[in-house]
């Protein structure tokens, strides 16, 4: 059984097929149609929700995409859709200013967004201020088809510099006391017979549950995963949902090490690697929309294995390992080992990422990343580039250089770690790493780009990080590079 506030309503759940996305619950099952589908896959922000959840003895506010969000998810949780922002006939100030602004066209797509203004306005620090950049990273994931952003990014200043208390905020001590009644205390399982999802709350009762379901697929955002029902419409008989694990949540920073839990959010993970690497830092910002964020995890994009995940090329280059567990046993695996061949991993069955441990920065390496994609936002890239490097004395003492979207699978440039090492760090150094380049990747062409464009973006991206590193120090450097 599962339980959740819905609203303030207390649901619980036993006999529900553990494949329902919280938008099919939402429509088919409690009649709220406000949120709705666009496109099933996280694109385009229509489906989205906000979930509360307790952090120690505060309540968080939450963008989801709902279309990727199984049902498991809410466990513990408070689910807020758009029909709950009314309140005794009055619109919430963020569906007012959306009206006074008039930042609803065609009307699709405004649930969504008035719900990442609602997540906007409740996480925003102080009263009566409006931050642009925080703005357009909260809207990136909600697309209007109507471009109507000028009048919806008026309606986001208008929502937080006019921010007044809400029901919410009046309700928030007794919130609190239900989500606290609710918390999680022993291994969940909701099943309608014939499917079922597992929530086990400690990394031992995981490596039991996975040992006895091997052939279960493991579920963390499931912002991936759940693309197979919603896209692909096959069913998963057997998940075992891995985001009530704190000790899989955690984030520690240790002398040599960040220590990452695999379940992780994304969101969550932003604030350590910034500041040990800010190029890593303005990845993750450009990495999906803010719902993804909050959904995906560091683990679950290693463990998808996907040729053009935004984080694998950053944390190989960086020299990040993985710590795989089965049973009671660890072992530490080296990353760029991780990845075999296309979607093929050195994961044994019934083994899983416990957490990723990446070095911590040091004064002697430059490290720049840089990810090229058709738009800023909320987009795939078509190559991602890394680079570690150790100069000394203007000469190349160590080089990793890794990209995504240059093979099968994520990996290493040997050939031009080769040319680099060793050699002077200079333009002559720099062509030579270039045409090496063609020896370590052929590249295929897809819709996203030509192999030719991919090998010739790798190289100009080499190019890029020592024009970086050589202009002037009051030179503003742009990453956002499409």
């Amino acid at each position: 059984m599962i339980q959740f506030l819905l609203n303030r309503e207390l649901r619980s759940e036993r006999a529900l097929d553990p494949n329902t996305t919280v938008l099919q619950y939402l429509r088919e099952y409690r009649g709220k149609t406000g949120t709705k589908e666009g496109c099933a896959s996280g694109d385009c922000g229509a489906c989205t929700v906000v979930v509360g959840e307790l952090v120690g003895d505060r309540l968080r506010y939450r963008t989801l995409n709902s279309c990727l969000t199984f049902i498991s998810a809410l466990h513990g949780k408070q689910l807020i859709s758009v029909e709950d922002l009314k309140d005794q006939g009055r619109l919430h100030s963020v569906q007012q200013a959306m009206v006074d602004c008039h930042g609803s066209q065609c009307g699709f797509c405004t649930p969504g967004f008035v719900m990442s203004l609602f997540a906007l306005q409740k996480n925003a620090g102080v009263v009566n201020e409006y931050d642009p950049h925080q703005a357009h990273e909260a809207l990136a994931g909600n697309l209007c088809r109507c471009t109507g952003y000028r009048p919806i990014l008026e309606a986001a200043e208008q929502a937080c510099c006019a921010k007044q208390p809400d029901q919410f905020d009046a309700r928030e001590a007794e919130t609190i006391a239900q989500l606290k009644a609710i918390a999680p205390r022993e291994m969940a399982e909701l099943s309608d017979g014939e499917r079922r999802c597992l929530s086990p709350l400690t990394v031992a009762e995981l490596a039991e549950v996975y040992a006895a379901n091997p052939d279960a697929r493991l579920l963390a955002g499931g912002t991936d995963l759940a693309l197979e029902v919603t896209q692909f419409h096959r069913e998963l008989p057997v998940m075992i949902h891995v985001g009530q694990i704190t000790e899989m949540k955690q984030i520690q920073i240790a002398d040599r090490h960040i220590e990452i839990g695999a379940a992780a959010p994304l969101t969550d993970c932003y604030a350590a690697l910034a500041a040990e690497y800010p190029d890593f830092g303005e990845l993750l910002q450009r990495f999906a929309s803010l719902q993804i964020r909050n959904q995906g995890t560091l683990g679950g994009n290693i463990g998808n294995a996907s040729p053009i995940g935004d984080s694998p090329p950053l944390l190989i280059a960086l020299g990040a390992d993985v710590v795989l567990r089965k049973g009671a046993s660890r072992r530490i695996l080296p990353l760029e080992d991780y990845f075999i061949d296309y979607k093929v991993t050195a994961r044994q069955p019934g083994e899983f990422i416990e957490k990723v441990r990446v070095p911590r920065a040091t004064p002697d390496r430059l490290f720049r990343a840089y990810k090229v994609s058709k738009r800023l936002d909320d987009d795939i890239s078509a190559v991602c580039a890394a680079f570690d490097l150790q100069i000394t004395d203007g000469v190349v003492a160590d080089a990793r250089v890794a990209f995504g979207g240059m093979a099968a699978i994520p990996k290493r440039a040997a050939a031009c770690e080769a040319t680099l090492n060793g050699a002077p760090w200079n333009q002559q150094t720099v062509e030579a790493a270039c045409d090496a380049l063609a020896e370590d990747f052929t590249p295929l062409t897809d819709f996203r780009a030509s192999r030719e464009y991919r090998l010739l973006v790798a190289q100009n991206l080499l190019r890029k990080c020592f024009l970086e590193q050589h202009a002037p120090k009051t030179e503003t450097r742009v990453t956002a590079y499409v």
